[in-house]
């Protein structure tokens, strides 16, 4: 058998054809199913693409114990994904059981206006995404409060998910404290500081046009919520204790405990908070027979809502529809389309799919400029190819040194323009972990909220402006700041 460097590297059609089969097939899955697409569809043709890889790979010589191994390799690197997601699942279910989903609802209400919404909600993500450097974090848990506030108000879900992403990876992009960010300065070899000064230019004018838009789009006209806060109230006696698992989760978010670790002891505080602040709710939604002890019965209703989220049964259909979400089972058909995408992932790189798609790209690029643009693209075949975002920022990151190095650019150009685009692109593929994680705890199709992602749509075409237009300044002043 021979090994794997003595095997040529596909030829372009042959690289494209895995690549093409996924997009159309995934493209034909929205087309016929729509948003239902994602409940099953878009993994079968996930698969099937997968098999189109397996098959080229298999004629060009790799054995099926090779490919079975690089599939099982990738899926397991998506595992933090998974259980980020199992986590974000159950505390959603504690959450809502306990009322404090509730409560971020009922004194949203109060302070936001529908007016202004869009803009305030953008910018809420914004500032918390940056204190914490995770836009996972952030959407997992003010943004679902965000997302029942403005369904509350009767405001368009899609466009409140646009701009509780376009926040969040504002944050993510450009925070000292996101893994995304440091990755991005690691892979030009760049001082962090610097890496973030350069991309925090883009990233701000990127959100002041997302703010801009929010802004204009604005929100419903007049709205009372005075019945719709006395039925909150009546329903969950809403006091501010109920965010105590919030504050948990932001005060561990800042010690930069492990997200999943965060996210789960929060889910566990809300728990331990539903059976404090309402024991009665959750020994209903136990519906535990009379003989098992109270304390069980607490055991088994804070259970069944991290496994399988809470149901609300109140009888007003806003505070039913807002309360009843969550639980683990909720993320299967998500995770379903994470290893799915994952496998085709690991086919793609064992057998070099994007190398061969990536070098002629790299080669055909003649100025800074077009160099940036040429990055960028391949940023995004990556992240559609492989469905993540850490390997969108390294593979073209390493791939594309070479050729920033020939062109006399500072290092500081290509991190940056790594980092302000596979960083907010990747929320916009359905496919790709974050994408899919977004869809599922937001619970708005990707697709639905592209449009509305503007930080996520302009922050790759700002980085694409300034190399074409400011980089010989930007290259004089890096040079200073590599030197010192």
């Amino acid at each position: 058998m021979p090994d794997l460097q003595e095997r040529p590297q596909p030829s372009l059609v042959e690289a494209i054809i895995p690549v093409a089969s996924l997009v159309l097939l995934v493209g034909l899955s929205y087309y016929l199913f729509e948003d239902e697409g994602a409940n099953g569809p878009n993994q079968v043709g996930m698969v099937v693409a997968t098999m189109i890889a397996v098959f080229l790979a298999w004629w060009r010589g790799y054995t099926l114990h090779e490919l079975s191994d690089a599939a099982i390799a990738s899926v397991s690197s998506g595992m933090g994904a998974i259980f980020i997601l199992f986590a974000v699942g159950a505390l959603i279910g504690t959450w809502a059981m306990s009322g404090t989903l509730v409560a971020m609802v009922y004194y949203g209400l109060q302070i936001l206006n529908p007016a202004y919404f869009y803009v305030s909600a953008a910018a809420i993500a914004a500032v918390i995404s940056f204190g914490i450097g995770s836009s996972w974090t952030v959407v997992g848990t003010v943004g679902i409060g965000l997302m029942g506030i403005s369904a509350a108000m009767d405001l368009n879900p899609a466009i409140t998910a646009g701009a509780i992403i376009s926040g969040a990876y504002f944050g993510d992009t450009v925070s000292p404290l996101s893994d995304s960010a440091n990755l991005a300065a690691g892979v030009g070899n760049v001082n962090l500081y610097t890496h973030i000064r350069r991309t925090g230019l883009m990233a701000a004018g990127a959100l002041a046009i997302a703010l801009c838009v929010f802004w204009f789009i604005g929100g419903a006209g007049d709205f009372d919520p005075s019945y719709k806060l006395y039925v909150l109230n009546s329903d969950f006696h809403v006091s501010p204790v109920l965010f105590l698992p919030l504050a948990l989760v932001v005060v561990l978010a800042l010690l930069k405990v492990r997200p999943f670790t965060t996210i789960f002891l929060g889910a566990l505080a809300g728990g331990l908070m539903a059976v404090i602040v309402a024991p009665e709710r959750v020994q209903a939604f136990a519906e535990a027979d009379h003989h098992v002890p109270a304390s069980l019965a607490q055991l088994k209703g804070v259970w069944a809502a991290i496994a399988r989220g809470y149901v609300s049964t109140t009888g007003h259909e806003m505070v039913d529809q807002l309360a009843t979400r969550g639980g683990m089972r909720s993320m299967l058909t998500t995770v379903w389309l994470i290893i799915a995408a994952f496998a085709f992932g690991g086919i793609a790189e064992k057998i070099g799919v994007l190398e061969r798609l990536i070098d002629p790209i790299a080669r055909a690029a003649k100025s800074a400029g077009s160099l940036v643009v040429m990055l960028v693209i391949s940023v995004l075949a990556t992240s559609i190819a492989t469905a993540d975002q850490y390997l969108a920022i390294v593979l073209p990151g390493r791939m594309f040194k070479r050729s920033f190095e020939e062109r006399d650019q500072p290092p500081v150009l290509l991190s940056s323009s790594v980092g302000a685009s596979a960083t907010p692109t990747s929320a916009l593929i359905p496919w790709n972990s974050c994408g899919a994680y977004m869809a599922a705890t937001l619970g708005v199709a990707t697709f639905s909220y592209a449009p509305y992602a503007m930080f996520n749509l302009v922050n790759p075409l700002l980085a694409i402006a300034v190399a074409y237009l400011g980089t010989r300044a930007y290259t004089q002043r890096d040079k200073r700041d590599e030197a010192t």
